[in-house]
């Protein structure tokens, strides 16, 4: 998903394929949630609240939880773009993108059991 957005600052700024207008950026370091210091990456399960329906998310509950494993995430200039979100600290993010055909996430669906492989059912349907 990373590369679809304009540009990356993931090891220096470099320039993606400009899909998707927007960068890819680093989760701040000193993030903490409930007093709590969050580590970057961010690892392991999170939910996901869609934003928009999308034919890869047709069966797929608002609230899910799916596998995360980045220390960057992809920040959309234009929000109807987006088809899903997650938060993680302070920073909501793009979990997805959809328009015409073009989609992608920043989770792993081959890690996120049931809800993933809904994912992958749907996007071979497509």
């Amino acid at each position: 998903m990373q590369m679809l957005f304009d540009e990356s600052e993931e090891f220096g700024r470099h320039q993606g394929l400009g899909l998707v207008p927007g960068k890819v950026v680093r989760f701040p370091t000193d993030m903490t949630e409930g007093g709590e210091r969050l580590k970057v990456p961010h690892m392991g399960w999170n939910n996901i609240q869609i934003q928009k329906p999308s034919p890869i998310f047709k069966d797929t509950a608002d609230g899910s939880f799916v596998y995360f494993v980045h220390s960057y995430y992809c920040a959309a200039d234009n929000p109807s773009d987006v088809a899903a979100t997650c938060r993680y600290g302070e920073v909501e993010f793009c979990a997805s993108v959809w328009r015409d055909n073009l989609m992608a996430t920043q989770f792993h669906p081959e890690k996120s059991q049931a809800v993933g492989l809904e994912i992958f059912d749907q996007f071979g349907r497509i």
